[in-house]
């Protein structure tokens, strides 16, 4: 598998924020978000870094791609210590949806999946092993195009594990497409947890003003019953 880092951490976003997780990031992504904080990860690169001890940040290198069994020693060994979960990261994790699904069953821990939510074949192989799915919904105004079909069919997959939504808000969100994402998930059900997100500053992104963040929770609380603000934690407390 092609590897960008594997470390211990808090998750800094959605649903499940506070909690302590291994994580994996994984290098290659099938977009180019304008908000993308982990440019380096959509390449894969001649080596990865991997944490040898939880939080210690004492990282040795590794050479690309890396063994199955390999890379879910080196996991298993840091879920010595108490882990909520494995996240599998990216880039897009599912971009290597094959070597996932030889991956995951090797993994001591409950997976977590983090995804931009445009590859539901690619999903299909992999949900068999995942318990928990973070799944994107890519706004038009920053993801360059519309992936409405494929959100549907990732959602309708995804509906049968423990799901979440997350939908990064940034001063260019409208809000027609706004609607249309949470139409999305309410007719997929309406009992699914959205995650607003207010973009950290990157890439010359200008963020969503706090009034415009709060009409928006108010349309989609329309729509679907359990809608949080969440802005990206981990990057307050300095956490990778």
């Amino acid at each position: 598998m092609e590897i960008v880092e594997v470390f211990s951490s808090i998750q800094g976003e959605g649903r499940y924020v506070g909690c302590r997780q291994v994580f994996v990031r994984l290098a290659g992504c099938n977009l180019a978000c304008d908000y993308c904080d982990t440019p380096a990860s959509r390449q894969a690169a001649m080596e990865g870094r991997v944490e040898a001890t939880p939080g210690g940040r004492d990282f040795f290198a590794v050479a690309n791609p890396l063994a199955a069994d390999a890379l879910a020693g080196y996991v298993n060994s840091l879920l010595r210590a108490p882990h909520h979960s494995v996240s599998l990261t990216g880039g897009e994790p599912l971009c290597q949806a094959e070597e996932l699904a030889e991956l995951a069953p090797k993994l001591a821990g409950r997976l977590y999946l983090e995804t931009n939510g445009t590859m539901p074949d690619e999903l299909a192989v992999v949900l068999p092993y995942i318990d928990i799915v973070s799944m994107d919904i890519k706004l038009p105004s920053t993801s360059g195009r519309e992936w409405w079909g494929e959100h549907e069919r990732f959602l309708r997959l995804a509906a049968g594990r423990d799901v979440f939504v997350k939908v990064v808000l940034t001063a260019a969100t409208g809000d027609d497409e706004f609607r249309r994402a949470l139409t999305l998930v309410a007719a997929v059900d309406r009992r699914i947890p959205v995650v607003l997100q207010p973009v950290s500053p990157v890439n010359n992104v200008a963020g969503i003003a706090p009034e415009a963040a709060l009409r928006l929770m108010a349309a989609a609380l329309e729509m679907v019953d359990d809608v949080r603000v969440i802005p990206q934690t981990h990057k307050m407390m300095g956490q990778l």
